[in-house]
């Protein structure tokens, strides 16, 4: 497990050795949700501006990936994808054209061929990063692969740092899913170690009342988005309001983190949430404008602060280019508020679906 390596500094990952078949690894990478959010980026996946999220516990993805070396040198590289344990050709060819552009990074694939394994243990289109969690496994399966093909062995930190660039380059927010806990991707001056093209565990430990936080996914609706990500990124480039964005993110970012240290849950709160809207807002206010949030997003938002004032509890909500909630709240304050999920929101939900998810502690090595 990544966070058992962690304890071993400047100690090489331990990798599997070669089958008579060939190399087989697997990873299990865990998706995040972005407290402070990326939106817009420039050249090869760099970010507009930095972003902050919290990387979740029970919602991964899990990639296998077996690299067999090719009978005729001059053949092209073959890959077989198979997700949720069915050839997949449209995510085959995502992948395959992410791959190609890797063969600076990887020489070795072009003298193998790959099978790949996923599977999620969430649905698709629930709120949850399903791209940040696939692309952050198969960075790491790539980076075991080339570990084992090549003899280069990687203390763990430049092995995570490492994924985290590879993983960034197929999803932005992957970048993220390569540690635990609170993660910052995107350059910073308040925290020095702080870059664009990969993501670093926040150096600040965070007060009690964040250490074990609980995130409930409310999904208003599974319908594929009628607008991609990658389309909503590339409006922010002329968008009107992006200057001002710039300014607010390091507001909310430097407000975020210093509340995370100290425990000020209501100034942890307002930044959330206020990211959370104007990610809509932005959206909304593109051109043309893109609008993801639905009616029963918005009333789940008024019931949690209605929930909030009248028992004076610790809870908040974030959204993610989409219409489904997620809920923040101390591990603490669990039973009351999942109660309440249970008695007012989950008939906002389909099929009254509800995801109970909490902050994790990043990937882990499964073969």
């Amino acid at each position: 497990m990544i966070a058992e390596m962690n304890k071993t500094n400047n100690k090489p990952l331990q990798v599997t050795a070669e089958a008579e078949d060939g190399y087989h690894v697997g990873w299990q990478c865990p998706s995040n949700i972005a407290l402070v959010k990326y939106w817009g980026k420039t050249g090869n996946q760099v970010p507009m501006n930095p972003s902050l999220s919290i990387t979740l516990d029970g919602s991964v993805t899990k990639t296998l990936v077996h690299a067999r070396r090719k009978e005729n040198i001059k053949d092209a590289a073959q890959l077989k994808y198979i997700f949720e344990g069915k050839e997949n050709e449209a995510f085959r060819e995502k992948i395959l054209v992410f791959i190609k552009n890797l063969s600076n990074e990887f020489p070795f694939l072009q003298d193998y061929d790959l099978e790949m394994e996923s599977s999620n243990t969430f649905p698709h289109s629930a709120g949850i990063a399903s791209s940040a969690s696939s692309m952050g496994a198969l960075a790491l399966c790539l980076l075991s692969l080339d570990s084992l093909i090549t003899g280069k062995k990687l203390n763990i930190h430049t092995f995570l740092k490492k994924a985290s660039h590879i993983a960034r380059l197929g999803s932005g927010s992957a970048s993220r899913s390569l540690y635990g806990e609170y993660v910052l991707w995107g350059k910073l001056s308040m925290i020095p170690k702080s870059g664009n093209l990969s993501a670093i565990p926040l150096p600040v430990k965070p007060n009690r009342v964040f250490a074990n936080l609980q995130d409930s996914i409310l999904v208003i609706d599974q319908s594929e988005k009628p607008v991609s990500s990658r389309a909503g990124h590339e409006k922010m480039y002329n968008h009107p309001f992006r200057k001002g964005r710039i300014f607010q993110v390091d507001k909310n970012l430097r407000q975020i983190i210093n509340a995370l240290g100290t425990g000020d849950w209501n100034a942890f709160s307002n930044a959330v949430e206020n990211e959370a809207l104007t990610l809509h807002g932005l959206m909304m206010s593109s051109d043309p404008g893109i609008l993801l949030i639905q009616p029963n997003s918005l009333k789940a938002i008024e019931k949690i602060r209605a929930f909030r004032t009248r028992n004076n509890i610790k809870i908040t909500f974030t959204l993610d280019a989409g219409p489904n909630l997620h809920l923040l709240y101390p591990e603490e304050d669990a039973q009351v508020v999942r109660k309440f999920i249970s008695q007012e929101l989950a008939e906002l939900c389909v099929n009254n679906y509800v995801i109970f998810d909490r902050i994790g502690r990043g990937p882990v090595q499964i073969i």
